[in-house]
């Protein structure tokens, strides 16, 4: 019994290192690209801080809205093979950019898809390069 709640505890804390982890580096991807486009501001004061602020805001929105927005969107998606998904992206990104006001902006709005397209295709090259052997390595430990 007592195995089982460890066993539990630990995977519970592997999960939150994982979002941790996850979190972390999808900041330094928003810094990155804020640093390559001029159109894409992340506040320089303190720019650790509203980025994790903005990719936790954009976790949030990827969990609650864009699953709606996707189902509501496919026959777009359809029609166009799948290039509108991208404008899904700029979407929580341009509401993101809403919410955080003038601590993280968007200002022209076709170097914005760009950029959501580049922040997409990084995302994943850091997940499959970083984050998955990493966690493959936590998970060899349980």
């Amino acid at each position: 019994m007592s195995q089982q709640i460890l066993k539990k505890g630990r995977k519970k804390c592997f999960l939150l290192f994982e979002w941790i982890l996850s979190l972390f580096s999808y900041t330094l991807v928003f810094l990155v690209v804020s640093h390559l486009f001029k159109s894409f501001y992340i506040d320089l004061t303190h720019p650790y801080i509203y980025g994790v602020l903005a990719v936790f805001i954009i976790v949030i929105l990827n969990q609650t809205i864009k699953p709606l927005l996707v189902t509501l969107t496919i026959p777009i998606t359809g029609l166009t093979l799948g290039l509108f998904y991208p404008c899904i992206n700029l979407f929580i990104l341009k509401i993101t950019d809403w919410i955080l006001g003038e601590h993280f902006n968007l200002k022209n709005i076709w170097v914005s898809f760009m950029i959501a397209i580049l922040i997409s295709v990084m995302n994943h090259l850091m997940d499959w390069f970083f984050l998955r052997p990493i966690m493959r390595k936590v998970h060899a430990y349980e």
